[in-house]
């Protein structure tokens, strides 16, 4: 049984920073994406972040820059780094795996259905 669990949330000043964690429970192959997704309040779910079984990373335009996507030589906690954080950071941040990833990196972030295993979600909250 794979699980994902999301740390690291809370309010902050615009401008400031925040690291999310993942602690990733459960056996997965090494053939797979690991990443960070978000959902503003009253909108859809928006890729932010991910990192690939090879190290390469994407990130989302409106991010990119700003935070950084990493993770733990076992596979099993992934961070995401939050730096000069906006009010429209504002989201319930969820990080996934997607196992075998079926697309490009860019592509995955656009496409949520791709994704295997999903966390339950750490709220931040970002004031102006």
């Amino acid at each position: 049984q794979v699980r994902l669990v999301e740390s690291g949330g809370g309010s902050v000043q615009a401008g400031g920073s925040l690291q999310l964690s993942c602690i990733i429970s459960g056996d997965t192959p090494r053939d797979q994406c690991m990443g960070w997704f978000r959902q503003p309040p009253g909108k859809g779910l928006e890729g932010v972040a991910l990192i690939n079984s090879d190290g390469r990373t994407a990130f989302d335009a409106s991010v990119k820059g700003r935070f950084t996507i990493s993770r733990d030589t076992a596979w099993k906690t992934l961070y995401l780094e939050m730096n000069s954080l906006k009010p429209e950071d504002t989201a319930l941040y969820i990080c996934a795996i997607a196992i075998f990833p079926p697309f490009a990196p860019n592509e995955m972030l656009s496409r949520p259905g791709s994704w295997t295993y999903w966390g339950q979600g750490t709220q931040v909250i970002v004031s102006s």
